[in-house]
């Protein structure tokens, strides 16, 4: 199935390094505190992946790795970057240590292509928690590898936090499952030049197949590094997946890993999430719940039989803090820009009248009212024309005031040869060919197509009814920036969401369509491309539950979308 998808976007490495000097200005200006230290990472992360573009641009020219002085100068300023935020988290937030300058007088490249971190973005994979990792290591000679491209800042932590060279950021390429890096001589030298001194390997995973780390090991290997000297810094402390052979898993099992510590450092009471939430919303009554990987269902449905499917890999983190007679849900909603654009896009959502109040964010997570008396939405039971104009006024805002970039979603070609390969997966070719009369006319139509921060997640679980009978919409603001191929689209892609999740009549979703303003033809192509997405994503949730009662509900999920997918039975 096809469901994931994260293109890069092109950046002037210029005004990147700009913006980058410009947000350490800021930081040097501003009062001691989390906000602050908040600043500081996201100018890490910004560093990042500036110092990984550049570094991916040197490696298209040369078709290796290596270590010129761009790529020395970028890791040298993300270095100076990361020795400050460790200085502030070590300090609880009080002090920075000495900014850097950024770099100067470098040549270099017109455009870089810009790869977004998706533990930073997506799944609250703390910088901060790689510098634990490190501390855990054994003190003397080190240097260290960041696989590009989270690991381009994840490796420049781990080298400040133990004092080593600034990291070397390597890029894995080839398939998903088999990948191999390419070093030049002079970099596999400067690498390697002492023999005394330990690696440490440093990314996100290992995922399927654990080949990005694999295709370091290999090479290391290859130029005669005992595994003694190797350590892994994964992001948790599981094996590779099922597409690692039995080879990869040996190897994994043999060698030295010190996981990221991520709840040790986010879930500290007196220093991370609860304290960071004492302080912005007032002391707890409890303790924090999670209520991630579906766990808000408990308090929004008492009977399980009612529970809607979630995907355990892609729900992103949440909790609940009580204070002062007032329960708010915390949810990550990305580090850095991820996290201020999410909240910025809040705090516009609720001052409009449709989503709960805003109390700010906190280091990644989105602090926002828990409506504790809310019920979800029943569409059967609902006042269908009022729940149609509110639909329209939701639809509307967005497509007025939510403009988005041609290159913040999944091109129409994309998102049709998407729901023309999960439509054969699932149901056959002779259901897939039910598409094809659409390919001539996507060119035509995606001239008409204006992109906006659409919703992308009009389930009817997603609507709260208030005691009142009052709609607001939950989980409103990061579905347009998920990980997932979508991104922004059309409003009719919302149109066309809402009338599948909903169950609009046809009159029903005409009138929705007038009154959001959107194109005939998009809605009716998006109506089956969107099931054929929903379809890829729940499949993919039952796989990656395996069994029980939660795969099970993600694949009655997938018969429900797959019945708007299916041929029409010949007559007779």
């Amino acid at each position: 199935m096809i469901v994931y998808g994260d293109a890069p976007r092109p950046d002037d490495p210029r005004r990147l390094l700009d913006a980058v000097a410009a947000s350490l200005r800021e930081v040097a200006a501003a009062p001691p505190g989390l906000a602050r230290h908040a600043a500081l990472v996201a100018a890490l992360i910004e560093a990042g992946e500036l110092a990984q573009g550049l570094a991916d641009a040197a490696f298209a020219e040369r078709g290796e790795d290596r270590e010129g002085p761009v790529e020395r100068a970028s890791m040298a300023f993300l270095g100076g970057i990361a020795a400050a935020v460790l200085a502030s988290q070590r300090s609880g937030f009080a002090r920075t240590g000495p900014l850097p300058a950024a770099p100067s007088g470098l040549l270099l490249p017109a455009r870089i292509l810009r790869k977004r971190a998706e533990g930073f973005a997506h799944y609250a994979l703390y910088p901060e928690a790689y510098a634990l990792a490190a501390s855990a290591l054994p003190s003397g000679s080190w240097r260290v590898i960041g696989l590009r491209s989270i690991g381009t800042a994840l490796g420049a932590v781990v080298a400040a936090a133990l004092g080593a060279a600034p990291a070397v950021t390597l890029r894995p390429v080839g398939h998903p499952f088999h990948r191999e890096v390419r070093l030049s001589a002079n970099l596999a030298a400067n690498l390697l030049a002492d023999p005394a001194a330990r690696l440490a390997v440093v990314d996100e995973g290992p995922g399927l197949s654990g080949s990005s780390f694999g295709a370091v090991l290999d090479a290391l290997g290859a130029r005669g590094v005992e595994e003694r000297r190797i350590h892994l810094l994964p992001s948790h402390g599981g094996a590779p997946g099922p597409q690692a052979g039995e080879a990869a898993r040996a190897r994994w099992g043999r060698l030295a890993r010190h996981p990221a510590p991520v709840d040790r450092f986010l879930l500290d009471p007196a220093a991370g999430l609860p304290a960071w939430a004492a302080a912005r919303l007032g002391p707890a009554e409890a303790p924090l719940e999670e209520v991630s990987g579906g766990g808000w269902r408990r308090r929004r449905f008492p009977d399980p039989a009612a529970w809607p499917p979630v995907h355990p890999y892609l729900e992103r983190r949440k909790f609940l803090h009580r204070s002062g007679g007032a329960t708010w849900l915390l949810k990550f909603v990305g580090l850095g820009r991820h996290g201020e654009e999410a909240a910025a896009l809040a705090r516009r959502l609720h001052g409009a009248g449709f989503t709960p109040p805003v109390a700010g964010l906190l280091h990644g997570f989105l602090a926002e009212r828990w409506e504790e008396g809310a019920r979800p939405l029943d569409p059967a039971a609902a006042d269908r024309p009022a729940l149609v104009a509110h639909l329209g006024r939701y639809l509307t805002f967005r497509a007025h005031h939510l403009p988005a970039g041609e290159a913040e979603g999944a091109p129409l070609a994309a998102l049709w040869e998407m729901a023309r390969h999960n439509t054969a997966e699932a149901l056959g070719e002779d259901a897939a060919a039910g598409l094809d009369a659409w390919k001539p006319r996507l060119p035509a139509l995606a001239a008409r197509g204006r992109r906006v921060r659409t919703d992308n997640r009009l389930h009817a679980w997603e609507w709260l009814v208030l005691p009142g009978g009052r709609l607001l919409k939950a989980d409103a603001v990061d579905h347009a920036a998920a990980h997932d191929l979508v991104g922004c689209q059309d409003i009719a892609w919302d149109v066309a969401g809402a009338a599948v999740e909903l169950d609009l009549s046809m009159e029903e979703r005409e009138r929705l369509r007038a009154l959001a303003g959107a194109e005939a033809g998009l809605t009716e192509l998006f109506l089956p491309l969107y099931r054929a997405f929903q379809l890829g994503y729940h499949a993919m949730a039952a796989d990656a539950w395996g069994g029980g009662e939660e795969a099970e509900r993600a694949r009655r999920a997938v018969a429900r979308y797959a019945e708007g997918l299916r041929p029409p039975s010949p007559p007779g």
